[in-house]
């Protein structure tokens, strides 16, 4: 069983594979927060913009099997385009390896799809994804050490960021076997310094490179 919140098509808005068009399946659930307002003070990660609570959303619900989940994503695929070739799926969440299986995996690489996962990097991954971005939270234990992308939100919190803190992680996480390494600016209302502050680290640490949310600068889902 996969308990999904929605499936739909655009553009991937951030990272690496920016502009691309791809189908999105969002799982429920997450493993450093519930989902809930009143959790997440309390909550490892408090940044979260995403709602990944319920099944409503569109192309949501429950899917029996990995065939089931398979065929409504390619749906939505084929919806915006007919072509089996260059079909590009984002599994995110919530933290989508709560629920990705080989199974699944092994389904969609039948249809055709290459697959991406965001993720927040405390699980281990499944074999055979195509493309592992990495997003870490302070305070957790981080197991996926390597992948496609590194992509750091900065700050991790809604307080005046610690310039000493942050390098502290951007030197450890340089340490690790990623082929890209973003810094994303903070959503919300300090998002003018946090680009400022995104654009100075990038400066300082030429490994990084700057992540914007263009979905959200174009209004795309």
């Amino acid at each position: 069983m996969y308990t999904v919140k929605e499936i739909f098509s655009t553009l991937q808005g951030e990272g690496a594979q920016a502009g691309r068009a791809a189908v999105f399946c969002r799982f429920t659930g997450c493993n450093l927060w519930s989902g809930r307002e009143e959790d997440r003070a309390q909550a490892i990660c408090q940044f979260c913009d995403t709602d990944f609570v319920g099944i409503n959303g569109v192309g949501g619900g429950k899917f029996p099997d990995a065939n089931s989940l398979a065929n409504a994503i390619d749906s939505e695929w084929l919806q915006m385009n007919r072509s089996q070739t260059n079909k590009y799926l984002v599994f995110t969440g919530g933290e989508p390896l709560l629920q990705l299986d080989e199974v699944l995996i092994k389904a969609l690489h039948e249809r055709y799809f290459q697959i991406a996962i965001e993720t927040n990097g405390t699980i281990k991954p499944p074999a055979h994804i195509d493309w592992i971005c990495v997003s870490p939270k302070n305070g957790s234990r981080l197991v996926c050490l390597q992948g496609d992308e590194i992509k750091y939100v900065i700050p991790q919190n809604h307080q005046i960021p610690n310039l000493n803190e942050i390098e502290l992680s951007l030197k450890r996480f340089e340490k690790m076997n990623f082929q890209h390494f973003f810094l994303q600016a903070m959503d919300g209302p300090r998002q003018a310094e946090n680009i400022n502050l995104a654009i100075e680290l990038c400066k300082k640490r030429p490994l990084w490179r700057l992540s914007l949310q263009q979905h959200k600068l174009i209004h795309l889902p």
